[in-house]
């Protein structure tokens, strides 16, 4: 087979699958197979792969041409982790070309030695980028998909806390935190799918407090009594882990602010219940405490 730099490998790699949404799925998990089947890149392929059928059950991947289309935000935020992912296998195979991003760097550095640190690093790097890079798609969703867009957001940087900086993530039940937040076990699917909380499909209705008041117990603890508390915290320790500065933008106080005003604020407050009120008060982050 003749090929080009890794970059332009990559690229038709993303081109042959775009208008394929099970062909994406098949895509990334080739990603992660070896002639090895005991690689210790393997059983990563479970939090990715897991993120990416999400996607697929809410129809978010589907063509233009479909007759309910797919989301064109979502759609180019799922190819720029293929083309990253891609990228990098290319060049650790030997194909001409030096890394085009940071993230392609940090896949390689996973590629190289596969560990969870180096996972996240690497997968929330490329998501990190491909937000940046679609401000202006993410601006065109409704308000509710602008909602979960960042509680997605909250929720693959808190996972990467969970295994690299477990103190932040978890206070003083930090020695819980890596076995919680491996990629390699069933547990991360939880903090990267918000499946049970949505509706099966895409687009939704711009009514996000629905949305909001049926979002299932564990859900509820996650988002307002564990992860809420510690936003600042865990913004700018990722911003400084992942070296993307603009994470520091899209949260202002304990707001998200990726393509949402700052100042639509109750929806991000909503009122605790008991659950999540205990779990505020017994996992307040080191160093101040949460009413």
């Amino acid at each position: 087979m003749s090929v080009g730099d890794a970059a332009e490998f990559a690229q038709r790699e993303v081109d042959r699958v775009r208008d394929d949404p099970h062909g994406r799925l098949r895509s990334l998990r080739r990603l992660y197979e070896t002639a090895d089947p005991a690689s210790p890149r393997l059983p990563y392929r479970r939090a990715a792969t897991s993120f990416m059928k999400w996607q697929l059950r809410r129809g978010l991947l589907a063509p233009t041409s479909s007759t309910i289309p797919g989301s064109p935000w979502w759609r180019a935020v799922n190819e720029r982790l293929l083309h990253d992912g891609w990228e990098a296998a290319a060049l650790a195979r030997g194909i001409p070309g030096t890394p085009s991003s940071a993230a392609v760097e940090l896949s390689m550095r996973f590629i190289a030695e596969p560990t969870a640190s180096n996972w996240y690093r690497a997968h929330n790097a490329s998501i990190v980028s491909a937000y940046q890079d679609n401000r202006a798609l993410a601006g065109r969703e409704s308000r509710s998909e602008r909602f979960f867009i960042n509680l997605v957001l909250m929720r693959v940087l808190y996972a990467h806390a969970l295994v690299s900086a477990p103190r932040l993530a978890l206070s003083w039940l930090a020695p819980l935190a890596p076995v919680l937040g491996d990629p390699r076990l069933g547990m991360t699917g939880m903090f990267l799918s918000i499946s049970r909380v949505l509706p099966a499909r895409y687009p939704l209705c711009d009514d996000v407090e629905i949305y909001v008041a049926d979002e299932h117990g564990f859900g509820r603890l996650l988002d307002v009594g564990v992860i809420g508390p510690r936003l600042p915290e865990l913004y700018a320790w990722s911003a400084a882990e992942l070296e993307q500065s603009q994470l520091s933008g899209w949260l202002a106080g304990s707001i998200p602010t990726y393509v949402w005003p700052e100042t639509d604020r109750a929806v991000w407050d909503p009122h605790p219940g008991t659950l999540a009120a205990g779990a505020r008060r017994i996992l307040a982050p080191r160093g101040r405490s949460t009413p």
